[in-house]
């Protein structure tokens, strides 16, 4: 899945008289015990088919009656139970800045990074020092060897899987960590493309009015940042920024290409890695990275390795020193003085996304020690907040979609046997981590003390060093790649493994005092969603080793593309804004999920009813509160400039469209009556059926 980006609703159970697709088969005589229908009918415009619009049906008041908050550009699922971690982490932070921690401690070292990065009247006396020793580096660079050097101090480990085959960082050149596509064992240094400051390619070389006016602003912005940092000729050095960052840009793959598992399974020796892309003093940059011991290289984006080599000693040294400066600042502006901050959220907040209002400063700070400290704040936060019960009953979920799953497979009639088998093994096979990892990092090497900006610059060289110390172990099935206390969700092809941490285990997802059919159709359908990744466009590429290897007859793949061609072609139908559609092959991955996972969701739910019906709840069937649970889980909204941007760089659809996945169910259409003639109606031989 994913970046889950899924909202909700108050919580309001108010029953709605005469609606037309509720059941009329209520139980009549004694009166039942009431049950918490887990959906919100509140939210809900009834005066709309769930026929025509499932996501207005589902959510319609509560999107006319839910404001975007000024300092934040989406709302939605993860928003509402975002806010009740962030309510649990400020409850629990807290509680450790009252208890004077002794010195060395975990709790210590979140209360000093807290305050120091709390305290911004001291950030703001510091001025622009903490800095200088970055920038003096910087300008003493002298040539294109140390340049190299220079560069690779910058690099920096990506943890978040999600993002890793677009990995857009700031440094040149993005390391992430494991096993290699098709070298099951021990982990290696993937090498991905990197070294621009918009949120893709196509921000530099669109000739669209609005991302020509955005490269306008950015210009402005760089200017402003080396302004306020003292650095000669910022204006010279805005342009020549943006002239390199274009050039970067070129050399990129596109996102489409970035998802091709399959080009980027290209393994280089450091010989190799010198030959094939020469122009960088690689030895210079890979001791400086301190992967100088690394002999073995996954050249995910082989194609653009050597054209941003080429650059390094194309362009001028002037130009790598005003893009090393830049770069140094703007990923430490939040740590540096007010105006800084100020013009990095007018920018990144506003600008890119639409947001008008920053968060306040204690809220970031929270957020930011949890990020920095993850397994500290983390360990402490499921200690209170996620007792044994809730990972039992999520454990049991888990167990009974895999279980549906499987049954799926098994019953597929045009699977040829081999296909079948290592679909299943995979299934089996999967590591599945609730809540929390088995062990904690053992933060007592890292320093933290009352510098904001040295804390927040050890905190991700300690990450880094994390990660680049599994290089040459076996990888680690069971490694978590979220923190407990995250709002998300995630499939691991490479480890046949998922996390579900514990803050996403609540409202508008999970609650354990809801019926059966709302928790299987909101996590239940997450959970699934996840599982089926395994089996989307890219996950269905590995084994149930995690190798990239072809397990498919022909004849099995050709009719797993077709399906996910009527899908994507599905999704390409959706405007998103006037003349904005979503790109259906980008988001074919999270849109296979989407349906394979609720459709073994709404299995699992079925069986877990023993044969019997559900009870009609406010009027509602069960089936009809499953398909609610998972629209209502999906309700959001959005500002322009952000839906333009996840249009373009995200892998997932926006929210409001993979409400209508529902329209691919057999089931959605007898729960709601719905009939030829309505817009979401599809013919049964047009609903697109994955492992089905």
């Amino acid at each position: 899945m994913s970046r889950l980006n899924r909202l909700a609703f108050s919580v309001l159970a108010l029953a709605l008289a005469g609606s037309a697709c509720r059941s009329t088969n209520q139980e009549s005589g004694r009166s039942a015990p009431v049950q918490d229908p887990g959906i919100v009918p509140a939210s809900m415009d009834t005066s709309v088919p769930p026929g025509d619009d499932f996501f207005a049906y589902a959510n319609g008041n509560w999107v006319k009656d839910t404001p975007i908050p000024e300092d934040r550009s989406t709302i939605g699922g993860f928003y509402i139970a975002d806010k009740e971690r962030e309510r649990q982490t400020r409850e629990l932070l807290d509680a450790i800045l009252k208890s004077n921690p002794a010195p060395g401690t975990n709790e210590a070292k979140i209360a000093s990074y807290y305050n120091a990065y709390l305290d911004t009247a001291a950030i703001d006396r510091a001025g622009i020092a903490p800095a200088r020793a970055d920038m003096d580096a910087i300008a003493h660079t002298a040539d294109k060897r140390q340049l190299s050097a220079a560069i690779g101090k910058t690099l920096r480990a990506d943890t978040d899987p999600l993002n890793a085959t677009n990995f857009q960082t700031e440094n040149l050149f993005g390391v992430f960590v494991t096993q290699g596509l098709t070298t099951p064992g021990a982990s290696i240094p993937y090498l991905m493309q990197g070294g621009i400051g918009l949120p893709e390619r196509e921000y530099y070389l669109s000739s669209d009015a609005e991302m020509v006016r955005l490269r306008d602003e950015y210009r402005a912005y760089v200017r402003k940042i080396l302004e306020l940092a003292g650095y000669p000729d910022p204006r010279g050095a805005g342009d020549r920024l943006l002239e390199l960052e274009t050039k970067i840009a070129r050399a990129h793959a596109t996102r489409a290409e970035s998802e091709d598992f399959a080009a980027g399974a290209i393994l280089w020796t450091r010989a190799e890695l010198e030959r094939h892309a020469p122009g960088i003093d690689w030895s210079a940059l890979l001791n400086a990275a301190q992967l100088g011991g690394a002999q073995t290289f996954q050249a995910y984006h082989a194609k653009a390795i050597p054209k941003l080599a080429a650059l390094v000693a194309s362009e001028p040294l002037t130009a790598w020193k005003d893009w090393l400066t830049f770069h140094t600042l703007n990923q430490q502006a939040n740590v540096l003085p007010e105006p800084f901050r100020d013009a990095s959220f007018a920018f990144n907040g506003t600008t890119l996304q639409g947001t008008p209002k920053q968060r306040p400063r204690d809220q970031r700070a929270m957020n930011a020690v949890s990020n920095a400290l993850q397994d500290a704040v983390g360990k402490a936060y499921v200690d209170k907040y996620f007792p044994p019960a809730a990972k039992a009953r999520i454990q049991g979920m888990v167990d009974d979609i895999k279980t549906a799953f499987a049954r799926r497979v098994e019953a597929i009639d045009w699977l040829a046997p081999s296909t079948r088998q290592e679909a299943l093994k995979k299934v089996e096979t999967i590591v599945v981590g609730v809540g929390y990892p088995e062990s904690w990092r053992d933060y007592s090497s890292l320093d933290i003390g009352t510098d904001a900006y040295a804390n927040q610059k050890n905190a991700g060289a300690f990450e880094y060093g994390h990660q680049i110390a599994k290089i040459g172990k076996p990888m680690d099935r069971g490694e978590w790649w979220m923190p407990p206390q995250l709002v998300n969700a995630v499939n691991l092809p490479v480890q046949n493994a998922l996390n579900f941490p514990a803050a996403i285990l609540q409202r508008p997802f999970f609650d354990p005092k809801a019926d059966a059919a709302f928790n299987y159709g909101a996590i239940g359908a997450t959970i699934g969603h996840e599982i089926s990744h395994s089996f989307d466009n890219n996950g269905a590429l590995f084994d149930s080793s995690g190798r990239l290897r072809n397990w498919w007859t022909p004849e099995d793949f050709k009719r797993f593309e077709q399906a996910g061609q009527a899908l994507a072609t599905q999704f390409d139908a959706y405007e998103a804004l006037p003349g904005l559609h979503v790109n259906g092959k980008l988001t074919l991955g999270e849109n296979i999920a989407d349906v394979a996972g609720l459709s073994a969701a709404y299995d699992a739910y079925r069986r877990s009813l023993g044969g019997k019906e559900p009870p009609v709840i406010q009027g509602y069937t069960g089936d009809q509160r499953f398909f609610l649970a998972y629209a209502q889980s999906w309700a959001s909204k959005m500002r322009d400039a952000t839906l333009r941007q996840r249009i373009a760089v995200d892998g997932h659809a926006p929210d409001s469209f993979r409400s209508l996945t529902v329209r691919n169910l057999d089931a959605w259409y007898a729960a709601f009556n719905v009939q030829p003639g309505q817009k979401l109606y599809l013919a049964p031989d047009k609903r697109v059926r994955v492992w089905d």
